[in-house]
């Protein structure tokens, strides 16, 4: 049960995973999400594929609920040899697809890999499960929908930016990526959407608002305010902090993807956020208050704050309107706020390495 919160009555599940490919799961949301179904359903078995980038860890996977039902492989979703070894040695029937650059910085500075990962991958991915699923098993239709499926994660910030009085971003809200990253993020998704309409594939996604919890990758915002007061140094705040984002607690996000997978429309997507739009500036404002009462200094932690110059191309506020899945699937965010953040803070101050320290 997530932090401060209860679950709602929901539809009966019509979906069943139990092979699954995990994809990116020694990163941070991949990881929680391995952890996630571990804990819920003891029929599910893993194979867990990631490269280990910079993003990923095999610490994030210590301590599963069930590590005999876990596989880990490193290698590449671009390794079509390997993609395709993996789904016929362990009959995989579902595809849960994290394995993805996000990080926007990034994307600005090497555009290169993230359309390799983020496209080229995600098309890897599509012909093996479309070889295997389709041609080898013969399987279409009624008969491939009922038995497998091939979900995708992606972003809101395919659908671009909003305005201070703009409604939240829909399902159907035109895509109009500003970033490399979201770029590459919009791409796979529309490859995702040909293949289910052009080859039938039995496919699902969701599009999610900012993430945060623990075994986030500590040059993400909220891990690097906190290693900023650890380490008395200025916090890097972009352009004057007003910068809105919909906060979505890492757990809540886990559980949606499942229950998409159970329940959800072959064929349709979902917008999963947390319903909790907050500036920049009042994320920051918070985890000072939070670090203050942890780890006193002899100033206040927002005295640290130092804003910089904002980035190329940077979304003014992102919303995401979750009344799609909740009228379809019954889902909404269980976690409160201050409850959720509080115990990611305490999770990274109980060891240094998590924030790159030590």
């Amino acid at each position: 049960m997530p932090p401060g919160g209860k679950r709602v009555e929901i539809p009966v599940a019509n979906f069943a995973p139990r092979n699954i490919l995990v994809t990116g799961g020694a990163g941070f949301i991949g990881a929680n999400f391995v952890r996630h179904v571990l804990a819920r359903d003891a029929a599910a078995r893993i194979v867990n594929l990631d490269a280990l980038t910079y993003a990923g860890s095999l610490d994030k996977l210590e301590g599963l609920a069930d590590p005999a039902r876990h596989t880990f492989v490193q290698g590449d979703i671009c390794d079509r040899a390997l993609v395709d070894r993996l789904l016929r040695e362990h009959a995989i029937d579902t595809v849960v697809h994290f394995a993805a650059e996000s990080h926007v910085d990034r994307s600005i500075s090497g555009p290169g890999e993230f359309v390799r990962t983020n496209v080229i991958g995600t098309f890897t991915l599509l012909e093996a499960v479309r070889d295997y699923w389709i041609r080898e098993q013969g399987l279409s239709g009624e008969a491939l929908a009922a038995a497998r499926r091939f979900h995708h994660i992606s972003t809101d910030e395919v659908f671009g930016t909003l305005g201070d009085a703009d409604p939240a971003f829909r399902e159907t809200t035109a895509y109009a990526p500003n970033s490399p990253y979201s770029a590459s993020k919009a791409s796979s998704d529309h490859f995702v959407r040909a293949y289910h309409h052009t080859y039938g594939l039995p496919v699902t996604a969701t599009n999610c608002s900012n993430n945060y919890g623990p075994r986030q990758h500590p040059e993400k915002l909220i891990p690097t305010i906190i290693r900023c007061c650890v380490e008395g140094k200025p916090i890097p705040v972009y352009g004057d902090g007003r910068n809105i984002r919909d906060w979505l607690y890492v757990d809540d996000h886990c559980d949606a993807i499942w229950r998409v997978l159970e329940a959800g429309k072959v064929g349709e997507t979902y917008n999963v956020g947390g319903d909790n739009e907050r500036r920049n500036i009042e994320i920051v404002e918070t985890l000072c208050r939070l670090m203050d009462q942890r780890r006193p200094a002899r100033a206040p932690h927002r005295q640290l704050v130092s804003f910089v110059t904002d980035r190329p191309g940077h979304d003014w506020r992102y919303a995401v309107d979750i009344g799609y899945i909740g009228k379809e699937l019954g889902w909404r965010p269980a976690s409160r706020f201050e409850d959720a953040l509080a115990i990611t803070v305490d999770w990274y101050l109980a060891d240094p390495r998590r924030l790159g320290l030590g």
